[in-house]
């Protein structure tokens, strides 16, 4: 019999502010909503969590990390480049749909993170961007990628994906993996039938 893991009760503030910080914004939500929708006291809350600052960078930073860690092992596999940048579109889309509202709060409100946190963040960001670009680039350099502007590229693809965490529900009648190969194809081979 598997055994099921509680979820601390800081988990479940962190879960719940993501979906509220998604729904409302981080302006829009105060330590007072989040303790309604946890159920607890909002001086209590302080026991688990040192304040709404805290809960924005944890959010941020456990996504842009998740993404890195993947992104490292991405680019050390021996799979081409192709395969490598399917892997990162999977990557993207399976993020959002498993933790869409983290996802969101640090796709839009990371701007809101405290002056040092941000410098921090946005570093990150460029260093992943860049790194997404380094794959790009190589698979031109390898030809297996039409040589187009990298940066026109690199944010089409990053564009192209952003919209699944707004838009994908179970119950749309498209499956993640249907989702991944119609998203997949549409990037890598366009929608014109080849020839």
């Amino acid at each position: 019999m598997s055994k099921k893991f509680k979820k601390s009760k800081r988990d479940v503030i962190l879960e719940e502010a993501a979906k509220l910080f998604k729904e409302r914004g981080y302006g829009g939500t105060s330590m007072r909503d989040l303790a309604e929708k946890v159920g607890m006291e909002a001086p209590s809350m302080y026991n688990h969590i040192r304040s709404k600052d805290e809960i924005l960078e944890i959010i941020c930073f456990h996504i842009a990390n998740s993404y890195v860690s993947q992104l490292t092992r991405i680019e050390s596999s021996e799979d081409s480049f192709t395969d490598k940048l399917k892997a990162l579109i999977k990557l993207h889309i399976k993020m959002m749909i498993e933790d869409g509202a983290a996802v969101s709060v640090a796709n839009n409100d990371w701007k809101f993170l405290p002056e040092d946190k941000l410098k921090e963040f946005k570093e990150i960001r460029r260093g992943y961007e860049k790194r997404f670009a380094a794959i790009l680039e190589q698979g031109v350099a390898a030809g297996e990628f039409h040589n187009v502007n990298i940066s026109v590229s690199l944010f089409t693809i990053l564009s192209a994906v952003r919209w699944v965490e707004l838009w994908y529900r179970p119950n749309r009648g498209v499956s993640a993996k249907a989702l991944e190969e119609t998203i997949i194809t549409i990037l890598l081979n366009g929608l014109s039938k080849q020839e």
